[in-house]
This record gives C-alpha cells, structure tokens and sequence, in this order.
C-alpha cells in the first residue's frame, strides 16, 4: 500500500470516528466500544472493497455485508452516510422517534443495511442463505458478514459457519471482532472462543489473522481472500474495543456507556 493510499484510509478512519462520536453525544449513550472496534475494517470495506452502489442501494449484484452484532450499527451508519446512502445530518436521529437509524440495524428502515441485526447469531445464518442464493442465482456477488468474538458464543453462529464449510461457499466472508470483551466480563472469562482460527478452519474456512487497525494488513488479507476457492474465508481481526478514543478505549465498561460533551470533545481533539 503506497503512503498516498494509507494516508486517505486514515484520514477516512478519523473522520469516521468523529462522527460517530459526535452522533453518540448527540444521544448521550450507545453501543461505542463495539462500533469504535471496526471502524477501520468498514471504511476499506466500503472504500476499496465492496461492489456497491450508493445511489442504488438494492442493486441486485452489489456485494452484501451483513453486521451481525447489529448493536455496532452506529459504525455501520457512519459509513453509509460518509458514502451517500443518506445525509450526515441524519446521524444526529439516532434511535429517536421517527428515526431512520434505529439502535440495532433494521433492513427495513436504513437504505444501504442488507440485513436486520440484533439477536446476535441470526446475522451469520441470513448471510450464508444469502451466499447460496448467489450461488444458485448464478451471481457474482459476494457476501461478507461481520461478528463478535463474544457472538460466537452462540450455537447458531457455528451451525452456519459449519454448513458454508460444508457447502463450500467461497463467495462467503467472515469477518470476526476480536476484541476480547462483552458486556458482562472479558470474553475468554465468559465462555472462550479462542483459538477463533482453529475453530473456523476445522470447519472448513480458510481463516487469516491479522491486526484489525493496520491498513497494510487488511488490505493483505483482501489480497488473500480474492485467491481462496471451493472455501468460505474467515478474517480474524485482533481489535482494541473503542479504539481511538481515549475516554473509552480498552475499557470493559465501553460496551454501552453514557458519552457526554467532554468526552465527545476530548475525542474532537484526539482525531485532528
């Protein structure tokens, strides 16, 4: 990745995370560890990787993404916007009455949201149906579908990781937050899920690890992903929860928080 390319990306990630900041002190609490953790995976998802358009959100050969821990859908609101599936002054609706951007991502109300997320689990198992679709449609479209390392402690999620093994679907991408926390306690304390790539391979994923926040890495692991076939691929990001903003940042207590005026200021400073 030349220096002009990273510099964009970073500028992009900043950008990224003040508005999402700045959208959360709108409301004064939210879902800010979760959604600051894959800001920089979205922002090279959907500014080099995913076949979309903006200005055509139901296009019928788009790539799909799926967010699975719909509770992150500040994070996916934020580049949707930043992308013009709606205006950036919507940001300041949400999940007020009559809003467009509920607090967990809802199909039905958001152009450019591919899936209702929430109930953590179901999220992987719509986006698998919805590989096979393209499969048996004869598209060439992919579909990538992001969870968290505390979701995959639902059966659901490994019933549908087993049947794209299974099925061989190289058109699915799974993508993992690994953060190493949830709401309640660090995850590996709660029910450990590690190692997450060993899981994923022995039920045939072709699983990449990489540092979540490094550009470099992510774009290597797209490289690797485009050469896999007759395998779904699992990227597996090692993340920090809310990243990038120090009043947050690697706090168990960041899940779901109040976010005030001096926290949205003190993060306005950190992301000049």
């Amino acid at each position: 990745m030349d220096a002009h390319k990273l510099q964009r990306l970073e500028g992009l990630s900043k950008e990224a995370r003040r508005l999402l900041v700045q959208m959360l002190g709108t409301l004064g609490v939210g879902h800010v560890g979760g959604s600051l953790s894959i800001v920089d995976m979205l922002v090279y998802l959907y500014y080099e990787e995913l076949r979309i358009r903006p200005e055509e959100p139901r296009w019928s050969d788009r790539d799909r993404f799926v967010l699975s821990k719909g509770h992150a859908g500040p994070a996916l609101y934020t580049l949707l916007a930043m992308k013009g599936y709606f205006d950036k002054a919507e940001l300041a609706t949400l999940n007020q009455p009559g809003t467009h951007l509920p607090s967990h991502c809802d199909m039905k109300l958001t152009p450019g949201v591919d899936m209702t997320a929430g109930s953590l689990g179901q999220g992987i198992s719509a986006a698998v149906g919805m590989a096979l679709a393209g499969r048996l449609d004869r598209k060439d479209y992919r579909v990538f579908c992001l969870v968290g390392d505390g979701e995959m402690q639902e059966g659901q999620v490994w019933e549908a990781a087993m049947y794209a093994g299974n099925q061989h679907l190289d058109n699915f991408v799974l993508i993992v937050d690994d953060n190493g926390m949830q709401i309640d306690n660090y995850t590996d304390e709660i029910n450990a899920v590690r190692p997450i790539d060993k899981r994923l391979e022995a039920f045939g994923f072709a699983p990449i690890c990489i540092n979540g926040h490094d550009f470099h890495e992510i774009e290597a692991a797209f490289q690797l992903m485009h050469t896999i076939k007759r395998r779904p691929a699992a990227i597996i990001m090692s993340t920090v929860k809310g990243k990038g903003c120090s009043f947050c940042e690697g706090k168990l207590s960041c899940h779901s928080m109040p976010v005030t005026a001096a926290d949205v200021a003190s993060a306005m400073s950190e992301l000049q």
